[in-house]
């Protein structure tokens, strides 16, 4: 399988996050919404991750048709979409966010676990393929955010179809690989022990706790930043020096991992999490520091996410990584995320940018779980 359909993969999945992230909550806010009903409806973007990875996850171990579960998932995202462009009422909205969500989340996980099988045992150049994602995101969140300022907000449905049906095609070149059916009782008593592990618990807590610290990042940094005076397009270009600095570190991260702990790029990273955020909650208005806080990505996200891939990668074996790379996504970016995103909505009117402060107390309880906790020499490797 080339690595350009790999991470053509990648760049088109992550060109829509970099669209959806941004700019889907300027689109609600032109649509009059309060900022708690925002906060909702980007919790359903979350939400979908908690259910739709573990389903997908379960069914493409028990039956070995990976990749044909990613190009349903893909078809099914663009197809409900469309619906999108006859809704203007909040439930409208959340149901067809609902649908197009439950499918595109659970394309992920199971993506992941194809081109981990395909690196085999060059596992360590996962982030070599990863970063065309973060290209992808960066050129949605800079081109993007011209394109706003020239035409307006409306427009931002379609360019949100079009990248929906890239995914898609792009899955379609994807070659089917076959793989072995599993029994769905014998994985799933393999699965227990591992889950079981109290590093293997924590890991899962310090998950949630990161994807939940972001959460007023990615709901209202936007809409505070164009509140503060800044334009779309600056707005995008905050946005995308973050994830330039992620693309940089997913470059570097073979040789980090060869050269310092997991455990002790975990611990750095949560430690640049906390700063950042309290960066961010303090001094918005300041450029200077916005940009350095920007930078900070690269261990918040890029890092962070890295690691947890090797993590999953350790615990799990064989014949339950999809199921574990899911619980990753699902517990994480699904549950974390519509958590932080919920009670950012919740707070955002009576808060504000106090609010990153804190998710900043939320990283720093994460530093705590994995001081105590995250030994990965020391976990049981069940499930191989």
């Amino acid at each position: 399988m080339p690595y350009a359909r790999l991470s053509g993969f990648y760049f088109f999945y992550f060109a829509l996050l970099g669209t959806l992230v941004p700019y889907w909550t300027l689109w609600l806010q032109s649509l009059s919404f309060d900022a708690a009903t925002i906060g909702w409806l980007m919790g359903i973007l979350h939400v979908s991750r908690v259910l739709a990875p573990n389903l997908w996850g379960w069914l493409a171990d028990r039956t070995g048709h990976r990749v044909h579960i990613v190009r349903f998932g893909a078809l099914a995202t663009w197809l409900i979409f469309i619906l999108i462009f006859w809704q203007t009422s909040a439930v409208g909205i959340a149901l067809v966010m609902a649908g197009f969500s439950f499918f595109w989340n659970a394309v992920l996980p199971q993506f992941e676990v194809i081109t981990l099988r395909y690196l085999g045992q060059k596992k360590a150049y996962y982030s070599r393929i990863r970063l065309w994602g973060s290209v992808g995101f960066v050129l949605a969140v800079v081109l993007i955010g011209l394109l706003l300022d020239q035409t307006g907000i409306t427009v931002l449905p379609w360019v949100v179809l079009g990248l929906m049906l890239l995914i898609w095609l792009n899955a379609l070149a994807v070659p089917v690989t076959s793989e072995p059916a599993v029994d769905g009782r014998a994985a799933g008593s393999r699965m227990g022990p591992i889950l079981k592990q109290p590093q293997v618990i924590a890991f899962f807590a310090v998950c949630f706790l990161v994807q939940l610290s972001h959460g007023p990042y990615y709901t209202f940094y936007s809409v505070m930043m164009q509140e503060l005076g800044y334009t779309r397009s600056e707005i995008g270009l905050l946005w995308a020096l973050g994830v330039m600095a992620e693309i940089v570190l997913f470059i570097f991260m073979p040789r980090l991992l060869q050269r310092f702990s997991i455990r002790g790029i975990m611990l750095a990273s949560l430690v640049l999490c906390v700063l950042r955020w309290g960066l961010t909650g303090i001094w918005p208005g300041q450029l200077q520091v916005m940009l350095f806080a920007q930078l900070l990505h690269a261990a918040t996200f890029g890092s962070l996410h890295a690691v947890g891939i090797a993590l999953v990668q350790h615990y799990f074996g064989t014949e339950t990584q999809g199921r574990g790379q899911a619980l990753f996504s699902s517990l994480g970016f699904g549950a974390g995320g519509a958590t932080g995103a919920v009670l950012a909505g919740q707070l955002w009117s009576s808060w504000g940018q106090v609010s990153f402060l804190l998710a900043a107390g939320a990283a720093a309880v994460a530093i705590v779980l994995t001081l105590i906790w995250i030994y990965p020499e020391k976990a049981q490797q069940n499930g191989t």
